[in-house]
């Protein structure tokens, strides 16, 4: 059985963001098993990252209604690369907005349909002020996903 590689791709500008990472993190490694495991942060991804992945899991926030500059940049900088050589990449979000989310949650459902990616769910919002509840929502999706993409569901 070849091994899967799951890349997971992470803005955290902020504390509360590096906690979010790293629960995550903790349930993709307490979840699987046999499966590669990859953490970037959205400045150092190039693109033979998301060519070599066999499932994405994105983690940005949300800056003045829209994506971090980081992440559009990464779209930026790979978008055509990814055209047409990674159709049907299994793909998970989580977007840590302050206040709405909406425009964010649209603009990655839009570049992902575009690549042909398959959005496993729709991307999760975590808006409002921080809360404990959003590291377990983090941890259930990255764990969740994360078994999928190993057990061969996603």
């Amino acid at each position: 059985m070849q091994l899967k590689t799951l890349l997971f791709i992470s803005h955290t500008p902020s504390e509360n963001t590096a906690i979010l990472a790293n629960s995550c993190m903790a349930a993709i490694d307490s979840f699987t098993e046999d499966l590669i495991i990859t953490h970037k942060s959205s400045g150092d991804v190039v693109s033979q990252d998301v060519l070599a992945c066999d499932g994405l899991l994105l983690a940005t926030t949300e800056n003045i209604g829209y994506m971090a500059g980081l992440t559009k940049d990464l779209f930026d900088r790979c978008y055509y690369e990814w055209l047409g050589t990674t159709d049907g990449l299994p793909t998970a979000v989580y977007i840590r907005a302050g206040l709405d989310g909406t425009a964010t949650s649209r603009a990655i459902s839009q570049i992902a349909s575009g690549l042909s990616w398959r959005l496993i769910r729709p991307p999760l919002i975590l808006k409002g002020d921080y809360i404990q509840q959003f590291e377990e929502q983090v941890a259930e999706l990255g764990g969740a996903f994360s078994a999928g993409l190993e057990s061969g569901l996603f």
